[in-house]
Order: C-alpha cells, then structure tokens, then sequence
C-alpha cells in the first residue's frame, strides 16, 4: 500500500479511509504483518485492551480490534496501529518502514515519560527523544531509572547477554511490556536457557551482548553505545534467534 490511511470505528463497523491527521494518543498497539503473517498477535490484542482500559476507553474495544485484524490486507510489509484517542477507536494502515539487523545505542539524559506502563499517551515524547538519538549518531535512545539501571528503550525494550544467560530489566521496572521480549523470554525458557532479572547499569555491559527488540524489527544486535559500554557479540546467535522469531509467525485470522 501507499502512504497511510486511517479507519474510525462506529460502534458497529469501520468507516471508509481517511486522510491521517496528528492527534494525542491514550492508547496504541502495532504490530509487523508480512504477507499476512504476524507474531503474537494475540499479546498485542490484550496489551491494547489493556491500556484502553486504563484510559477509561470503550468497552467495545475488543471488538473494534478483531474488526480491524479483519480488514488488513494479506499481501505485501504493513505496519498497522490502532489507536485511542478521545474521539474514539480507529486503525491506522501504514506500509511497514525498511527494517534492520543492528542498532547504535545513546543513553537518554531524561525519561519523557508519563504513562510509562501502556502504550500510547506517549508516543509523541518517545518519538522525539529518538529524533535525540539519531541527532547524537545513534538510532535508539535508552531510558534509565533513577538509579541510573537500564529501564527500556524509545521505541524497543533492551536485553543482553551474561554468557549463556539471557537478562532482563527486573518486574518492578515501570515500562511498556515488550510482546517481543517477551515471547524471548518464554522461548529461552523452553529452550533451558536461563533467563535472569536484574537491574543493570549501562557501564556494566562492557564486552557483553545487547539487543534491542521490538515488533518491527524482531530482535536487532547492539554494535555500539555512543559515550557507553564497548559492546561484543557470539557470532551467529542473534541470526539464529532472529530465525526463531520468524518460525513464530501465523495466518492473520
């Protein structure tokens, strides 16, 4: 598809293509659709209703999503969003932006955040402390919490290696869940690979290996930190995992 279109919900259906216009989100989830196959749609679907709940949305959401699911095309890379914002439900048909393997990393001075555990309310933020990122040479900014641990990135949640094991930010990180670090995590899991929780601070991931993962770009290696850690990586293991992650992939319903 070309360019974007946007479909308003009516309580019943969705209406015709609109032009997009910028509006203040309280709720939003995407997800990468290639040639009508996704990953973990059903954990989009409930972190969406999710966040509509806690922003008081309509109760109708739930439905509104398996209408939107219905009505993506099954050919080509697409991007869709659907969307909260005070008008009501709707979803947005984007094509799906050039995808990459590797990330240069930048750590955040801020945390721009105000409704960190859903996604939505700040997109806008998140997606000017990126455009931070890129102006500083990196292409993804990393959040800190207070006491200077890894909390999450811009737009993906981060994650590295400590030999063998996978790690973590901690559960009691206040930060959007990660659908992809996630479904890592589960699949490490019944792997045996251990996967441990614990707070870390970017200097201490000297030599080690990062990704940084999200549902556009499945899982992306780390090769650099501007001004942070000197960053390694066991060859082949992020192509095999990236493997795994596409084997994950089903029909739309």
């Amino acid at each position: 598809m070309d360019g974007e279109q946007v479909r308003e919900w009516n309580g019943q259906l969705l209406g015709p293509p609109l032009e997009p216009e910028p509006t203040p989100l309280l709720a939003a989830d995407s997800w990468l659709v290639t040639e009508g196959r996704v990953r973990g749609l059903d954990l989009h679907r409930e972190r969406f209703l999710a966040a509509v709940s806690a922003a008081d949305g309509p109760s109708d959401a739930g439905t509104f999503f398996d209408a939107a699911v219905a009505a993506l095309p099954r050919q080509g890379d697409l991007f869709p969003r659907v969307e909260l914002d005070a008008s009501g439900l709707r979803l947005r048909l984007r094509p799906a932006p050039p995808r990459s393997r590797t990330v240069v990393l930048w750590t955040s001075p801020v945390d721009p955040r105000r409704v960190p555990a859903h996604k939505g309310p700040d997109i806008a933020r998140l997606a000017l402390l990126r455009s931070r990122a890129i102006a500083n040479g990196a292409d993804e900014a990393v959040i800190l919490d207070g006491e200077g641990a890894i909390l999450d990135g811009a737009t993906s949640a981060v994650l590295w290696w400590l030999g063998d094991s996978l790690v973590v930010p901690p559960p009691t990180s206040t930060r959007v869940p990660s659908v992809t670090a996630r479904t890592i995590s589960v699949l490490a899991g019944a792997m045996g690979v251990d996967v441990l929780e614990a707070p870390t601070a970017p200097e201490s991931l000297d030599g080690r290996e990062v990704w940084v993962v999200n549902a556009l770009h499945g899982a992306r290696l780390a090769t650099s930190w501007v001004g942070g850690p000197a960053l390694a990586a066991e060859p082949g293991r992020l192509d095999a995992w990236r493997l795994r992650l596409d084997a994950l992939r089903r029909p739309l319903p």
